[in-house]
């Protein structure tokens, strides 16, 4: 059979993100038995730099789930969520329904509680609907990948708290590029995944799980047996997994935490995404009818949002810039195609995306920006 010809294009997207060679490599480590004494030479240094890069200290468990954030996500939705409670999640985008559509989908009583697509969580609005409704659990996603803002997450864990109800986060497309401070953050847990800001292929889903949300955990029935999460903080605690682990990932993993902890450091990664969000903000006011999408303030340091002049359209952008792009060697993200469908459908303007995560350095996103603004230019 005729091997194809895969495209070798260097990926400004929001997921799955650039891969550093020498993490593919990593690949090539041996194999091992998960129940082995070689497996804590892994998953014993996966665990503890975790806790560096989320800043969790002792308050937090990290627990890896096998597959990917959503399944991390369903996890917290079946553990702590029980039967007789409702669950209101408050949204800011696509990405931020995925937590009420895993609700509805397990069967829990559900409410979701939208916000206009590129505006962060208004707080007096959500303080309104928590004094209505009183829920048990509130869930909300850190950083919303498809419009890039990012929530300000302590504030609306304080808000949550203020109502005794139990704060849910989920932060899959930032984790590993800002500083969380996870101990101070007031989430009950905070759910992750390896293929975006980690910079790995995906196949993990990570979950940081306080003592609060264990003791909850051990009083809701039903919870499956992966989404459990009683029943993973058993083998995590021994530095291991529930099931069999995709041990190539963990190699990876293994190499990747190291570097970013010992080699790059953690606030320097931590500025580095900073720095590049920045970059964008700059590129953006020198272009005529562009603007940022995000309001300042909640804009995030992994992804940023760009809006296009009038009459551009969603066609121009996935067959023309896309394309074009591709061919100088680039997977270019011409924005979410749900948004930008609803966004078109409304008369709005259209909006593209900018990946800026992981290890995305700040040459590689100069050069980008520059191919991608000469070909931006033959819009308008």
């Amino acid at each position: 059979m005729t091997k194809p010809n895969f495209a070798q294009l260097k990926l400004f997207i929001t997921g799955p993100t650039y891969i550093r060679q020498d993490v593919k490599e990593a690949a090539l480590l041996p194999e091992f038995g998960h129940r082995d004494a070689e497996n804590e030479l892994r998953f014993g240094p996966i665990r503890e730099n975790l806790r560096k890069l989320s800043g969790c200290g002792d308050m937090y468990e990290p627990v890896l789930f096998l597959g990917s954030g959503s399944s991390a996500m369903e996890a917290s939705i079946r553990s702590l969520v029980a039967d007789d409670e409702t669950l209101l999640n408050v949204s800011v985008g696509a990405f931020g329904d995925h937590y009420y559509n895993i609700a509805v989908a397990n069967g829990k009583n559900a409410e979701n509680l939208k916000f206009e697509y590129g505006q962060p969580i208004d707080l007096e609005k959500l303080e309104e609907r928590l004094d209505s409704l009183r829920p048990a659990v509130v869930s909300f996603t850190h950083n919303e990948t498809s419009t890039g803002v990012m929530n300000d997450m302590k504030a609306v864990c304080a808000l949550i708290r203020k109502y005794d109800a139990l704060p849910m986060v989920d932060g899959v497309s930032i984790f590993g590029g800002t500083d969380l401070d996870l101990v101070n953050s007031g989430a009950a847990i905070y759910v992750t995944a390896t293929q975006k800001s980690l910079a790995l292929p995906a196949g993990f889903g990570i979950g940081f799980v306080s003592k609060e949300a264990e003791e909850k955990a051990e009083r809701v029935t039903n919870k499956g047996h992966a989404t459990d999460i009683t029943r993973q903080l058993v083998p995590a605690r021994k530095n291991q997994t529930l099931t069999t682990p995709n041990c190539t990932l963990a190699n990876q993993m293994y190499v990747q935490l190291d570097r970013i902890v010992n080699e790059e450091g953690v606030q320097n990664r931590f500025d580095r995404h900073l720095q590049m969000r920045g970059m964008v903000e700059k590129w953006v006011d020198g272009l005529d009818g562009f603007e940022m999408f995000a309001p300042e303030g909640y804009r995030s340091p992994t992804v940023s949002t760009v809006v296009c002049p009038e009459g551009v359209t969603q066609a121009q952008l996935k067959l023309g810039i896309k394309e074009a792009m591709r061919a100088h060697g680039y997977l270019m993200d011409p924005g979410y195609g749900k948004l930008n469908a609803a966004l078109e459908q409304s008369g709005c303007r259209q909006i593209i995306r900018i990946g800026h995560m992981g290890d995305i350095q700040p040459e590689m996103l100069e050069e980008y920006l520059a191919v991608l603004e000469g070909e931006l230019k033959k819009l308008v």
